[in-house]
């Protein structure tokens, strides 16, 4: 009997401290409800209306837009049925997206991809109420809209500090995902500050929160029931949830709702220099102890930058005390402080770190050089063939020297640093290069087995590249 009793004992021993367990693990999970019923009153359904041409290519029967599905297996060769609507008549056709209200005279904010090209916006309210909505303003580069609605008995949302996050963190976000309303999905903050493509001001926050289409625009919210971002987009194979979601920092979206709503437009602040990521390569080219900062492959000679003495090779550091952790950093803090603003730069020139104050300028846009082709010397040490610029061609890119580079050996110390055939060489280890004979000199002089740094225009747009000549 005694030997019954022990095994059972222990069992039930075990049994029980693991109840003990998940009742403990349950007690520290959140818990959304509260955050739920106090939130949901602000958050919004958006609906547009734009007029398209029946010649769309993406629409199907009756005019409707030819769901994603059907142009995957069919392309745009869908067929119309007989009887349609005839080619060139106007159609409407309506996305659905999220927004929330951030004010009691009825601003609400959603993304800009929400409502672009819309010829009627419509809001809907979780007590079903349905409003017009005017579009005060939108944002491209930050994907921020910001919009007004006439109504009362509003319930605006408590905003965050996005400057305050932790990766780690729970958040919840709220919106229309197909068009449910009022969905809610859960999860936490999986990376903060990232930089995705095409988007160098806006420091995204990645989440695990599940969204979707129809998400766009919603908020994101902490366990407090503050908005912390507003879901923008996400990365993914599928088309659903099963990616990386990212979200705009309420911090960065109420800057651009207040400029948007004060000024009816966005202003940034400016330098007017290109830039590219310090490698390994050229952080030792530069006489710096790692990889940081952001290289000034070239200036706009009527910017800020060039007019207050920065110079292409610089590379920044810091700017008004932040530190400028690698090339993507930069935008944001430039773009984040106002046109006519004094900043203080920390960087690196010629192997020296110094300091020098820019007054910003306001954001223009700008579109690059170009540049073309001529006659041929051999450079044996680079592996390279360069041939002489003509005055015509250095003029579009303002510059006084530099060689073109015609034929590139494959197995060359150029090709092992990135240089291509086409690309105009303008200086070497910081010196001009004026002609291919006075390049032959300086290649004859460069350190062996040491990367040093290569200013080069490749279609029109200057960059540095690291190169290391072999020990011969």
């Amino acid at each position: 009997m005694k030997r019954i009793i022990r095994p059972l004992s222990l069992w039930m021993l075990l049994a029980a401290t693991l109840l003990a367990w998940q009742s403990a693990a349950a007690q520290e999970l959140p818990d959304f409800t509260v955050l739920v019923e106090e939130a949901a009153p602000g958050v919004v359904n958006i609906s547009t209306t734009r007029m398209a041409s029946r010649d769309s290519p993406t629409q199907g029967f009756g005019g409707q837009e030819l769901p994603e599905i059907f142009r995957h297996f069919f392309g745009d060769r869908f067929p119309a049925p007989p009887g349609g609507q005839a080619p060139g008549r106007p159609q409407e056709r309506q996305s659905l997206g999220s927004g929330f209200i951030i004010s009691e005279d009825g601003y609400l904010l959603t993304n800009a991809h929400v409502v672009d090209g819309a010829d009627e916006i419509l809001v809907r309210l979780s007590d079903r109420r349905e409003l017009q909505a005017e579009l005060v303003g939108s944002d491209a580069r930050t994907d921020v809209a910001l919009l007004k609605v006439d109504a009362e008995d509003l319930a605006p949302l408590k905003l965050g500090d996005s400057d305050s996050l932790k990766v780690g963190q729970w958040v919840a976000a709220i919106g229309s995902p197909f068009g449910f309303d009022h969905s809610v999905t859960a999860g936490i903050i999986s990376a903060i500050d990232r930089t995705l493509p095409r988007d160098a001001y806006v420091p995204f926050i990645q989440t695990d929160v599940a969204i979707n289409p129809g998400n766009s625009g919603g908020p994101l919210f902490n366990l407090d029931g503050q908005v912390i971002g507003i879901n923008s987009q996400i990365f993914t194979r599928s088309g659903g949830f099963m990616g990386l979601s990212f979200a705009i920092p309420i911090n960065v979206a109420m800057d651009v709702a207040d400029q948007l709503r004060d000024d009816g437009q966005v202003r940034r602040g400016w330098l007017g220099v290109m830039i590219q990521p310090v490698s390994r390569d050229l952080a030792e080219s530069f006489g710096m102890d790692g990889p940081s900062g952001a290289l000034i492959a070239d200036l706009d000679p009527d910017g800020p930058a060039a007019r207050d003495g920065l110079q292409a090779g610089d590379v920044i550091l810091e700017v008004d005390g932040s530190r400028v952790h690698d090339s993507s950093t930069l935008p944001r803090l430039i773009g984040g402080i106002a046109p006519g603003s004094d900043v203080e730069l920390k960087l690196m020139r010629d192997g020296e770190r110094r300091e020098l104050s820019i007054t910003l300028g306001d954001w223009p846009d700008i579109e690059p050089a170009t540049a073309s082709r001529p006659e041929e010397s051999r450079q044996a040490r680079l592996g390279i063939s360069v041939g002489e610029l003509e005055a015509a061609e250095r003029e579009p890119l303002g510059i006084d020297g530099g060689v073109r580079v015609l034929d590139v050996d494959p197995n060359g110390a150029a090709a092992a640093a990135g240089i291509r055939p086409g690309d105009i060489l303008v200086s070497i280890d910081h010196q001009a290069v004026s002609d291919p004979d006075q390049l032959i000199e300086m290649v004859s002089e460069l350190p062996a087995d040491r990367a040093v740094p290569v200013r080069l225009y490749r279609d029109g747009r200057s960059m540095f590249v690291a190169l290391r000549l072999s020990v011969e």
